[in-house]
Parts: structure tokens; C-alpha cells; sequence
């Protein structure tokens, strides 16, 4: 283990050293430029697709409607991340991170967009007729690169593991032991019940359980959120003030500064955590929207954009406001993770802000666990066939346990650390293949505004 690790440091520092932070940021700003920045364009139109389209019969090829891709995409996005990602973030590198989080997220709406048009664009139908599509399909089929595509799948396939499944079970059992008492190995073998019940249903019960899930789950943990916000509501200036400020001077003069603050680490891990959080570069999240039932590409781009701009700048926003708002981050020093912004809310809130952050955290895991499973199956069938769907169910089902059961220390630190790695390795190709394909986005684009001035797309 001690071995893998030095390797995997090695790798990590690679794949998310200053390179791959400069390609997934300047990315962003590529296509947001050559795209006529459609984050502010479709701003309105995002809302009412999104919002407007609820229970609507939707029209065209798929499997699931776009809300239930949409539900399913952020099931996984909003995870742990959002709560343990942001306070270690703002430990490691400062109040800074969190603007640097906000920067990622606006470039990263348009990265989100195009994965997700592009997915639609070049999906097609497997051996049993159920609709596949992602980062996979769009190399070998828009780029003739399948060696490439094989690549990110194999990538896909095991980053599901610990990014999407160990992790989240591990956030899941420790949430619900310290908000409730619960000990590791029943909340392991609890939540792997409840992720056989659903994945056994294949992808319209993930969609299903999402669709009512994710809704419910993101306001419960946005209101909590925001009542601790609203309770230092005279801090928040300030604390909009610090991320800005420390994103560009030195965080060290900044009074209860912690060691090792710098603006470099601001920026490495404002942009590690908040590619993290959102996935936007990863190539991730276009696996289940490709799966929507949708008349034209960019309108489900529109959905990623909604997805990135709910995880990042609505969520993650109100958990780095918490922390800093109550002064978490410099009066308590020592703490990181989930159990920094468990201290942020249980100042305001007590006994109940534990329970509130427990619940929260608990259910941002179990969904990421549920939508993270398909993102992992599509990988394995790209490589194997549909032969291998049983045997991944078997072994998503085997990991949930033993990540639950892991316990916390070394154990987690290192799930973590091969995570983000193999994140990272994940990255690199769909870069490559959604600058590849830049000029194919602008077409669709260009389509797409012709069609909704013509009166066809509404």
C-alpha cells in the first residue's frame, strides 16, 4: 500500500498539478468565448427549461426525461464534496479557495455544456436498445479515436469505485454515526440494501429515486445552510470580502491565519475542489444525460449548465459562507472536512445543526452512490459488454459495505487520494476531445439559436 501510494503521489501531482488546472480552467474560458458565453446568453432559458418543463411529456429519442438526467447528474455531483470538499479547501489554501471555486464554476458551466451536448450528439443505442452516450462514444465516434475513448472508460470504470461509491459510504456512515449514533457496519449494510433495491432496477429506477430525492435533499440542506448564514448576515460582506481578497494577496497577513496558506494553494485547491464538486472536465455527468429524452443537443446542455450552477455556486457557496461567516475556519484551527462545517452549523443551530448537517451529508452521499453507478456500468459495458452489468451490480453492492466499514484515518485519506487521481486521468482525455470537437459545438450552437429564432425550439 505504502508503495501504490508513493506512486499514486507521484501520478496526483501530475494530473492535478498547475497544467491540468490551467487546461480545465482555460478550457472553460475557450469554449465560453468561441461559444458567445451561453452561461449569461441561456441564463433565463435555463431556468425555464429546467423549472418550466416539470411534468411535461418531452419530445424526441431517449430513455429518462431531462429533469430525471438532470436529477440522476446532480445525485452525483452533490455529494460530499459539497460539504467536506469545500472545508478542505478552505483549510488548506484559505478563504481564497472559495473564489476560485465560484471562477472554475462560471467557465465550467459552458465545459458542462458542451460534455453534455456533445454526449447527446454522438449517443447511440446498446445490444438491449437502452440509450448510451458520453465522453466514450463522442472520442471513437466524433474523433475516430477509440483507443482514446477505451482509455477514459477503463478510467471511468474504477474512479466509480472510490470517487463515487467507498467515499460516499464512508461520509454516509460516519455522517449518520455522529449525528445519530449509528454504528459503521449498520449503516453499511442498511445503505447497500437500499443501493441494491435501486440499481437492480436498472436506469429509470435511479431516475425515479433521484427525481425525488435530489429536489428534496438540496433544499433540506440549503435552508439549514442559510439560516446559519442569515444568523451572522452582518459577517457575510466580509466573508465575500476575505474569498476575494485572499484569492489574490497573501492569505498569511489575514489575522488567525493557518500555516501553509498561500495563493498558490488558494488557487490549486479552489480549482481541485471545485472541479471536484461539479465534475465539470470530467466527463462524468454527459453518461446519464445522454440517456434524455430530448429534441436537440443544447437544450440538454442547458441542464448542465443548471447542474454546475446549483452544485457550485449555490450550494458549495453556502457552505464556504457558513464557515467563514461564523469564523469556523480561523477559530478552529485544527479541523477540516465535514467536521469543519459541522462546527460552523452546530454554533448556530447546536445539537440540531448536527442532525441537520448528519441528515444532509448522509443523503448527498446515498445519492452519489446511486449516480455515480451508472457513470461506473456505462464504463465497464464500453469495455466489456452488457455481460459485465451483474457482476459490477455485485461488486458496486461489496464496496458499499467494506467503505462504510473502513472506518476513517489512513483508510479514507488514501480512497481519496487514488480518487483524485484517477479523476484527474479522467480529465485529460475529455479535454482533449471536447477542444477537439470545439468547432462541432459551435455548429450545434449556431443550430440551435437559428431554430429558437425561427419559432422550432421554444
Amino acid at each position: 500500500m505504502e508503495t501504490l501510494m508513493r506512486i499514486n503521489s507521484v501520478v496526483n501531482g501530475f494530473v492535478w498539478g498547475p497544467p491540468m488546472l490551467a487546461l480545465l480552467v482555460g478550457t472553460g474560458i475557450y469554449l465560453t468565448i468561441i461559444l458567445g458565453f451561453p452561461q449569461v446568453r441561456y441564463f433565463g432559458f435555463m431556468f425555464k427549461e429546467v423549472l418550466g418543463k416539470l411534468g411535461k411529456k418531452a419530445e424526441g429519442e431517449g430513455t429518462i426525461s431531462s429533469f430525471g438526467a438532470l436529477a440522476t447528474a446532480l445525485a452525483s455531483t452533490v455529494g460530499s464534496g459539497n460539504v467536506a470538499g469545500v472545508a478542505t479547501a478552505l483549510h488548506l489554501g484559505g478563504p481564497g479557495a472559495l473564489f476560485w471555486m465560484w471562477v472554475t464554476a462560471v467557465f465550467g458551466m459552458t465545459t458542462k455544456m458542451t460534455e453534455v451536448a456533445l454526449a447527446v450528439r454522438f449517443r447511440e443505442k446498446d445490444a438491449a436498445g437502452n440509450w448510451r452516450g458520453g465522453t466514450m462514444y463522442v472520442m471513437e465516434k466524433g474523433l475516430g479515436q477509440k483507443w482514446l475513448a477505451w482509455l477514459f472508460a477503463f478510467f471511468t470504470t474504477f474512479a466509480a469505485f472510490g470517487i463515487g461509491n467507498a467515499i460516499q459510504a464512508n461520509s454516509t456512515a460516519e455522517a449518520l454515526y455522529l449525528g445519530y449514533g449509528v454504528p459503521h457496519w449498520v449503516s453499511g449494510i442498511v445503505v447497500a440494501v437500499l443501493v441494491a433495491l435501486v440499481i437492480l432496477g436498472g436506469l429509470k429506477r435511479i431516475s425515479d429515486v433521484t427525481t425525488y430525492l435530489v429536489p428534496f435533499m438540496a433544499i433540506f440542506y440549503i435552508v439549514g445552510g442559510l439560516i446559519v448564514v442569515f444568523m451572522h448576515i452582518d459577517m457575510v460582506p466580509a466573508a465575500i470580502g476575505q474569498a476575494v481578497k485572499y484569492a489574490f494577496n497573501d492569505p498569511m497577513a489575514m489575522p488567525g491565519a493557518i500555516a501553509g496558506w498561500s495563493v498558490k494553494m488558494a488557487l490549486t485547491k479552489g480549482v481541485a475542489r471545485g472541479v471536484f464538486s461539479n465534475e465539470a472536465g470530467l466527463g462524468s455527468a454527459p453518461m446519464v444525460h445522454a440517456t434524455a429524452i430530448v429534441d436537440h443537443p443544447v437544450r440538454q446542455g442547458c441542464y448542465g449548465l443548471f447542474e454546475v450552477f446549483t452544485d457550485t455556486l449555490v450550494v458549495c457557496s453556502i457552505t464556504g459562507i457558513s464557515i467563514l461567516a461564523t469564523g469556523t475556519l480561523t477559530g478552529s484551527p485544527d479541523l477540516t472536512g465535514a467536521q469543519l462545517t459541522l462546527t460552523a452549523f452546530q454554533s448556530v443551530l447546536g445539537k440540531t445543526g448536527v442532525m441537520v448537517l448528519s441528515a444532509g451529508l448522509a443523503m448527498f452521499a446515498f445519492s452519489t452512490i446511486l449516480g455515480w453507478y451508472w457513470y461506473g456500468e456505462t464504463g465497464a459495458t464500453y469495455i466489456f459488454g452488457l455481460k459485465i452489468t451483474p457482476i459490477y451490480k455485485a461488486l458496486w453492492i461489496l464496496v458499499v459495505v467494506v467503505g462504510a466499514w473502513g472506518g476513517g484515518g489512513e483508510f479514507l485519506s488514501n480512497i481519496w487520494n487514488l480518487s483524485d487521481t484517477m479523476n484527474g486521468l479522467m480529465a485529460a482525455p475529455n479535454l482533449i476531445a471536447l477542444l477537439w470537437l470545439s468547432n462541432e459545438m459551435r455548429k450545434l450552437v449556431k443550430d440551435f439559436d437559428a431554430k429558437r429564432k425561427q419559432g422550432l425550439i421554444k
